[in-house]
Formats: C-alpha cells, structure tokens, sequence
C-alpha cells in the first residue's frame, strides 16, 4: 500500500478525532480491514491514537494486537494510552513486556505514576532507570516531570539530588528544567536557592519570571517581587494575577487594588483567578464599594456564570455582612459546585445565621453535592455556635460513616463542638483519638476546658502543648489567660501574659488586654485593673471597659463604675452597656433619681438595652423566653412549676437578691419580676419536658445575673437533676446546689 494512501486515511481519521465522530472511525477501520492486506504500521499507530483520542480504549489495544511487528513508537502509543488514561496495571504489563525501552518509554511510566497519586512508584522508577544504566534515556522532559513531583509532595531532599543530576548531565541551562526547579525551591520555601538557579540561568521567559515572582510573594519578600515585576520588559496576564493574587494573600490589599486598576487602564486581560483574587482582597479589608464595583465590571462581561468567580463574589459579600447580596448571587448562579454552596454555609455561620447555614447544608445534600471535610467541618463549627448537641452528633455519625473524620479540619471542628456544648470530656476523648493535632487541635480543646472553668485541666493541656513542640498563638493563649481569670488564678494569670510577649514574641491586642482586666477586676483587684489600663498601649475596647464596670457593680464601687461608664460610652455612645450597668449600680445604692436620669438620656438617643433571651431546644425545635414571657403554648405549665419550685427554695433557705431587680416598684413587684427571669423560665420548661436520665441544657445570650444563679444552685438540689447554663461568658454546671464555676465568674 502506498504512503499517500496511508496519509490519506490518516487525516480522515484526525477529521473523526476532532467531530468526535467514532462511528465513521469505525467505518473507516473496517474498510482499511477489508480493502488493504497489508496495513502500515504507520496507520495501525494512528489507529491505535484515534480510538485513544475518542475513549475507545478495548479498541486501540486491539488494534495493537493485530500489529504484526509493532515497533517501539507502536509499544509506547499504546503504553501512552493506558498512562495517561490511569489504567496502571495494564501499563506495567505493556512496559515489561516491551523489548527495547527508550526515554519516551521510561517518561510515560514516571508520569502516570505521579499524575495519579503514586509518588513512590515514580520516584521507584526514576531510580531503576538510574540503576540499569539507562542514564542514556534521561532528558529535558524526565527532569521537569520529576521536579513537579517533588514540588507537589514537598521532597525538597530528592529535588536537590535530581538537581545535582541535572547539573551532572548538562540540563542547567534548559528553560524547561529552570522553570519547574525555581518552581520546587521557591514553594518549599528555599528562595535563596531559587533566586540563584533564577539568575545563573542564560535565558528566561515569561514563565520563569512568573515563577520566581510567585515564590517570592509566597515568601512575602514584597519589596523584591516588585523590583522583578517592574524589570520584567513582557508581562502576560498571569503576570498581573500573579502580582495580585501575591498581595491579597499577604493582606496587602490596597497593593492588590492598585495593581487591579492598572492592569485595566493597560488593557490587560482579566481572567477568572484575576477576579476572584481581588474579590478575595475586596472581602478581607471589607472594602464594600471596591466590590460592588468588580460586581458591576462581572455582570458587564457576563463572567458570573464562571463558578469560580460566583463562589468569589459570594464570599466577598458575606465577609463584608451583606448576607442579602451573597444569596442574591447564589441564587442567581447557574452553576454551583460544593466551594459555591462551602462558600455560603462559612459566610452564614460567620455572620450569625447557624440556623441558615444548617438549612444550606442539607439543601446541598439534598441537591446532590457530596460534602467535602470543609464543608462538612463548617457546618459542625454552625453546630457548635448554635450549642446544638443533637444536630452536631448528626453531622459527627456523617463525618464517621463517609471516613472523612480522619481529616483533620472535621476532628478540629467536633473538639470544639462538644467544648461549646458543655461535653468537654467528649471533646477530650475525641482529641485523644486523633492520630495528628495541630495548634487549632490542642487551642479548641483548651479553650473548651477554660469555657468550664477548668483551670487546672486547662493548664496541664497547655504545658503538654509546650512539650509537642507546637507553638501556641494568641487565640491560645486567651483561653488560658481566660482560665485563670475565671478560677482567680491572678499570679498565674500575670505570669502567662509575661511568657506570651517575652518567651513567645506574641504581640497582645485587645483580647489579650481584655482577659488581663477581667483577671484583676474579678479578683476585686480594681485598682490594680485601672494601672494596668492606664499602662497599656492603647485604650481597651468595648469588652475590656464592660468588664471593669461589670466587676465595679459587683463590688459597689460607684466612682470607678463611673469612670469606666464614661470611657465606654466615648468609646461606642450607642452601646447600651454602660447605662444599664451604671443604671444598676445605682438602683442597688437606691439612686432612683440617677437611674430615671440614665433612662431618660437612652431614650433621648435611641440607645436600647439588649433584651435578654434564653432557649433550650427539645425534639428537634428551639424554645426562646424572655423575662415574664408568655408566648409559649406551655405557659401555663411553666409558671406552675415555677411557683412550686420557689416554694421549695425559700424552705431550702434562698433569698431573692434585690440587687438585680432594677426596677423603682414595690418588693413584691420586684420578687416576681426575679421569679420570671428568661433562663428560670427555660429550666422550668427543662424539668417538665426533658427526660429525667438527660441534663437540663439551656442557653443564653447575656451573662446569667447572680440571682438566677444561686436560684439554679437550689433547683438543681432540690429536683436531683443536672443543669448545664451556657450564657455569653462560660459554661456552668449545676448538680447537687453547687456550680462549676465556684461562684465566680
């Protein structure tokens, strides 16, 4: 048969390919079969290309099988096929059978190996191709697949002796080696190394600028990647995104923005990862206008169909707390994959919406997208914040049964879940069971020990956390600082705020401030809480302030309350906080006048004190009181069991505190306005409805004031059941008339 006939058949078989049209290639195979006796190899490997080319692979192997003197471009067509297609086994048995091997050979092996996640195989092979003396075979393409794969795994030791081949064997000044050897240096974080294999290189393109500059940026040296990206004399799109992309993960959005706007002044083109990195700075500092903006330039280009810029700009929404726009976006969306719907469910849980990012979930699942550990590790942190026991153990049985416990995301996420929920033993074994922790492992459970008051706990884990060899950082550290302010442990408390900023180079900010003051003022060491004020840095915030005036209530100590009243309401004039705890210390001494004063002040501008809730959640549905609500369908109940149980109390010898009745009415007026509290009402609900084998697990959203808690003290003694309060500070659990906290907190 002639070669022109061959051609021929050829390119009607690339027409085929290329329509995705197998069954004219069919047609065409069967008559090459009938008309010609013998067919070049030549067609046969094209053949064999074909049917690959159009998902046929039985097909291309048996017209493999029909090749009577396959030659080594006919082994390594088919070798390529089952290489590239992941069938492994089959390419195994294909590259020993083969009786001659050339690079070609060797390459398809190494590469399908790594492209499907068997590093060690490939590395294996890479070495036997060393071994038996077939250095011979090694090129450009053997060392730049080899060099992706230590840059994707991290085998910065491997990478080094491939390098030093690669210098033995005269590759060096090969562009195509450079590019992925800057690459696997520069993301391993030896940027020494990669500048220097950078700048020794005689010739460098785009790419290789690109890559030095990502590595660079990944190493935050700013200054250095702005001096190549300006000496560079071409500069593609990826250029740009890169420089991008660089600064908003370095936090350096205003950087981000102003090379954004250039690259459109320059008419640069702006590609999906250019817009969800700057969407990605816009969410970060907030920046609200900048993003509606980059909104506006998505709809213009008719780019919100592209799932990655969608997921982008739902995220940005959601982190500057505009809920409304992120689900107009999300609903809007064509297509949506599990980081569109991942997206949403952080952002709700963000933002307050537990409640709608548990809704989001199941209608995810109910959409058909399997849930990955991220998604399902922030749809257990959702749980967590809404205290919901029932709901987390759900989602921990799912984490169980699909394996994906094992991810170290989801493990964190259950630790924390049990802590906020009052089972911190619980999140002790689970802690326990977990084969790798990190720093957020050993900070959740510390801080779950530190939320129940168990300072001893608490810093006996955070000594062992010493001892791993991890570093704690400074969310850490405010739960152990908490722990002492809790349990009173002053001394203990001054020497860890020392050990955070001179053994462990933390610089505090508010929170850690905050925990200080709270540390003093609960200790009643108010004076000592004002010279540490005084001292610090910066003014605290609102917390820090709230704090102070809170323990001065406590105390009685009216000038002090003061002070920190005024500082509070310079700070945020609209935070009701300062009014209703001076308004209370002044009811307490009887200062009736001052307190209509401060009532009538709120009025005039419109500041309102947050109205206190408590909720417990029986059979799968959330039940919320407020102070001498009537709203429930059991309210009739509920005050019943009430009455009976201050019957009850006042026999065991309980006294109402008059204190935390604020109100200028008559004794008995006030007693009953104590009686109806909202966690009061929630418990009564509790002990009529919850099984008496479970605890009592109720909710609240302010601090539980000092009446109700020696009231929870009684109730739990008298009715033999446990209670467990979570309010905004900690946790307290009542059983036998006593409480976790030790009365103080």
């Amino acid at each position: 048969m002639s070669s022109s006939i061959s051609n021929y058949y050829c390119s009607l078989l690339k027409l085929y390919c290329e329509t995705h049209n197998q069954l004219q290639a069919k047609k065409l195979h069967c008559f090459i079969i009938k008309t010609i006796v013998n067919t070049e190899t030549f067609l046969l490997n094209n053949l064999i290309s074909g049917y690959y080319k159009l998902g046929n692979i039985g097909y291309a192997r048996k017209v493999f099988d029909k090749i009577p003197q396959p030659n080594l471009f006919s082994w390594n067509n088919v070798l390529s096929l089952y290489s590239k297609s992941g069938n492994l086994l089959e390419m195994e048995n294909m590259f020993y059978r083969m009786p001659k091997r050339d690079n070609v050979s060797w390459n398809l092996v190494i590469s399908g190996y790594m492209s499907f996640g068997y590093c060690d195989k490939a590395v294996k092979a890479y070495k036997l191709m060393l071994k038996d003396g077939k250095a011979v075979c090694l090129n450009r393409i053997t060392f730049s697949t080899m060099l992706i794969l230590c840059s994707n795994n991290g085998l910065v030791g491997l990478g080094k002796q491939i390098h030093g081949q690669i210098v033995t064997y005269g590759f060096e000044s090969y562009l195509f080696v450079g590019s992925p050897l800057v690459e696997m240096y520069a993301k391993a974080g030896f940027i020494d190394d990669a500048r220097q294999v950078f700048e020794e290189l005689p010739e460098r393109n785009v790419v290789m600028y690109n890559t030095m500059i990502m590595g660079l940026l990944r190493c935050g040296m700013i200054e250095a990647s702005e001096q190549l990206f300006h000496s560079m004399r071409e500069k593609d799109s990826i250029t740009w995104t890169t420089m991008v992309t660089g600064f908003a993960q370095n936090g350096l959005d205003k950087k981000a923005f102003d090379v954004f706007k250039e690259m459109r002044t320059q008419g640069v083109g702006i590609d999906q990862f250019t817009l969800g990195s700057i969407l990605t700075a816009c969410g970060r500092c907030t920046a609200l206008k900048e993003g509606s903006q980059i909104h506006a330039y998505i709809v213009r280009n008719d780019v919100l169909d592209n799932v990655y810029v969608g997921s982008s700009l739902v995220d940005m929404y959601l982190k500057c707390k505009h809920v409304t726009y992120a689900e107009k976006v999300f609903s809007r969306m064509r297509y949506k994959n599990i980081i569109t719907w991942t997206a949403l469910i952080v952002g709700y849980g963000q933002n307050g919406h537990s409640e709608e990012a548990v809704r989001v979930y199941c209608e995810m699942q109910r959409n058909g997208i399997v849930p990955d550990e991220y998604t399902l590790g922030s749809i257990i942190s959702s749980c967590a914040n809404l205290a919901s026991l029932e709901e987390g153990a759900q989602f921990h049985g799912q984490a169980l049964v699909t394996g994906l416990i094992s991810f170290i995301t989801v493990s964190n996420a259950l630790v924390t879940l049990y802590g906020k929920c009052g089972t911190v033993e619980k999140s002790n074994q689970l802690f326990n069971e977990m084969k790798i922790k990190d720093e957020v492992s050993w900070t959740a459970l510390i801080s779950g020990y530190s939320q129940f008051g168990e300072a001893n706990k608490t810093i006996n884990l955070f000594d062992r956390m010493l001892t791993s060899q991890l570093r704690p950082d400074g969310v850490t550290f405010i739960g152990v600082l908490s722990a002492c302010s809790r349990a009173g442990l002053v001394d203990k408390g001054r020497e860890y705020f020392k050990s955070m900023v001179n053994e462990h180079r933390i610089v505090p900010v508010s929170d850690h401030y905050s925990c200080m003051i709270d540390l003093f003022s609960r200790a009643g060491l108010l004076a000592e809480a004002k010279r540490f004020i005084n001292d610090m840095p910066f003014s605290p915030d609102a917390f820090g302030w709230s704090t102070l005036l809170s323990a001065c209530r406590s105390r009685g100590d009216l000038e002090m309350g003061q002070w920190a009243a005024k500082s509070l309401q310079e700070l945020e004039p609209q935070n009701p906080a300062s009014y209703v705890l001076l308004s209370s210390m002044y009811a307490a001494k009887g200062k009736w006048d001052e307190v209509a004063q401060l009532r009538k002040e709120m009025k005039r501008k419109d500041i309102r004190k947050e109205p206190g809730f408590s909720w417990i959640k029986y059979k799968n549905k959330v039940h919320v009181f407020s102070a001498d609500d009537r709203s429930s369908p059991y309210s009739e109940q509920i005050y019943a069991e009430l009455e009976q149980l201050n019957v009850k109390m006042i026999r065991e010898g309980y006294v109402p505190d008059m204190r935390f009745a604020l109100h200028n009415v008559d004794e008995s007026e006030r007693i009953t306005m104590l009686n109806h509290h909202s966690e009061k009402l929630a418990i009564a609900f509790g002990l009529i409805f919850v099984p008496e084998s479970m605890p009592i697990r109720v909710v609240k959203n302010l601090r539980v004031c000092g009446d109700c808690h020696t009231a929870t003290k009684f109730i739990s003694k008298i009715t033999n059941r446990e209670i467990l309060v979570r309010d905004a500070v900690r946790f307290h659990l009542f059983k036998d008339g006593t409480c976790s906290c030790g009365d103080f907190w």
